[in-house]
């Protein structure tokens, strides 16, 4: 008999399940041990699909992304070491399993489910003026955002407080799951679904 890869030794991913039909051929959760592939996938177009959630969210803790069109947030500011990152994401998953009894992955995938965009404003420009129009958002993107979304909420969550980042992750990723308004992730979809409302 065989023994399972968990995650980080310790947690196993195939008890995993993603409950959200337009989502679940586009999260991996593969079992793995160490979610760190080096780039593996970099260079290759459309190759996300093969990374692990967890990487992608570690990924994207290190760089957050831009906020809106502006370029408020500067990539260039915003760097992280991968063993500091690793051991950091391994805590904030045992504050998680600590406080909820569940699964953290299975958390951290409740929360991408509920910070996915459903729909989003596309702007063109129509003669002299620039209209504004709602577009359905893809597969690839809605989990784009989700993570992009909690990685800044985490960020934002992380300044002027004496809790570990650890602990912020796990608010933040704990919040999202159970689509609490104070997740950033949840504030940020219900303002664009508001805004793509509008735009209909």
């Amino acid at each position: 008999m065989t023994e399972k890869l968990l995650l980080f030794n310790r947690w196993d991913i195939s008890e995993v399940k993603v409950d959200d039909p337009g989502l679940k051929n586009h999260i991996n959760l593969d079992p793995i041990l160490i979610p760190r592939t080096g780039g593996r996938f970099a260079t290759k177009p459309f190759q996300k699909e093969k990374i692990s959630i967890v990487e992608r969210l570690m990924n994207k803790l290190m760089v957050s992304g831009h906020r809106g069109k502006k370029h408020k947030l500067t990539s260039g500011h915003q760097a992280g070491n991968v063993q500091v990152l690793y051991k950091i994401i391994k805590k904030a998953f045992e504050i998680i399993e600590k406080r909820t009894k569940k699964n953290p992955v299975q958390v951290l995938v409740n929360a991408i489910e509920n910070a996915a965009l459903l729909e989003e404003v596309a702007s063109y420009r129509l003669g002299g003026i620039i209209a504004r129009s709602s577009v359905v958002v893809s597969p690839q993107r809605r989990i784009d955002l989700a993570l992009r979304h909690i990685s800044q909420g985490i960020q934002k969550a992380s300044f002027k407080t004496n809790k570990s980042l650890a602990e912020v992750i796990s608010d933040e990723l704990i919040s999202a799951s159970n689509n609490d308004s104070k997740s950033f992730a949840i504030q940020e979809r219900n303002r664009i679904e508001r805004e793509a409302e509008g735009a209909r």
